[in-house]
């Protein structure tokens, strides 16, 4: 059951991934588990390699939580093989549902990490702004066009990867930014495995060495990651404001006509049922971040019960 559960924290975190405007370390971190993600990933280095060779795979697996990656791997994974298919479907035909859902989603997830800030000075204050401002001037930045050259790939990968883990900024919209999340959204869905390949080599160098400084500074300046982290979460909500005008479009790998650049607007209440659709959507992404929260506290608890009995 374990298992299972963290399998559907993968999904959740691949689905939010897909999604311009929705960074999966933002799912990571209201389930609970962004802390251990990153040391995971840390542990992946020359000592385990070097506990590979004197003690052999199962000490290696264990000195890298592999089980935790792997299962955690396999939900981003098949999120980002099935429901990409679906996520662009209502990125095209019902935008304003979707990002009223995720909208509702990164309010209160931005309230759960602020929770975590126990002391408001000078310094967590100063860090919450320019969180906000990073994340808002990012959100706002003009798309730009970039050839999808191998370097290009890789050098896309790596960056993105660092934007996707963490909360408040997403990846898939920093792929947008270059001009390249048509490319690499199309190479999921025909399984394209050289452009891929390109991408995941420069995810891996990129996770490999930013999850480093995320988990040092969560480590030895938690309040103030935390406020940068909030920070960043209501910045991004520039983006992921549901109502839209759309100024110019473009052509897709389908050749479908998507929008390009879009300003944001006050909602049409001339169609009040789907401004209240709107409004119990955003409620429904808030309500499932609190059952995440109610969950993950849970499992914690269970933890901690768990460990006394040992002791």
């Amino acid at each position: 059951m374990k298992h299972l559960w963290l399998y559907l924290k993968g999904l959740a975190m691949g689905a939010a991934d897909v999604v311009p405007g929705v960074s999966g370390g933002t799912v990571a971190f209201i389930t609970g588990i962004y802390t251990e993600l990153l040391d995971s990933i840390k542990s992946v280095n020359l000592a385990a390699l070097q506990t590979l060779l004197q003690q052999g795979p199962k000490a290696a697996w264990q000195a890298i939580n592999g089980t935790f990656l792997l299962v955690l791997g396999a939900g981003i994974l098949t999120a980002l093989l099935t429901l990409a298919r679906v996520l662009h479907y209502l990125l095209l035909h019902h935008p304003e549902l979707l990002w009223s859902f995720f909208f509702g989603l990164i309010v209160w997830s931005s309230v759960h990490v602020g929770r975590e800030i126990s002391r408001w000075h000078w310094d967590t204050c100063s860090l919450l702004l320019l969180g906000c401002i990073v994340a808002a001037v990012i959100s706002l930045a003009t798309p730009s066009e970039v050839a999808a050259t191998p370097w290009m790939l890789v050098l896309a990968g790596s960056i993105a990867i660092c934007a996707m883990i963490l909360p408040g900024i997403s990846g898939s919209f920093i792929l947008l930014l270059m001009g390249l999340y048509p490319t690499i959204l199309a190479a999921i869905k025909q399984l394209q495995l050289d452009v891929l390949g390109l991408f995941a080599m420069g995810a891996a160098v990129g996770l490999l060495a930013f999850s480093r400084l995320l988990s040092w500074l969560l480590h030895h300046h938690k309040q103030r990651m935390f406020a940068l982290l909030t920070g960043f979460m209501l910045g991004s909500l520039v983006k992921i404001w549901p109502w839209k005008d759309t100024i110019s479009t473009r052509i897709n790998s389908k050749g479908e006509q998507v929008p390009f650049l879009q300003v944001n607007q006050w909602p049409d209440l001339s169609e009040p049922k789907a401004f209240i659709l709107c409004l119990m959507l955003m409620l429904a992404g808030g309500g499932l971040v609190w059952l995440l929260e109610k969950v993950a506290n849970k499992d914690v608890e269970g933890i901690e019960e768990n460990a006394s009995k040992i002791t």
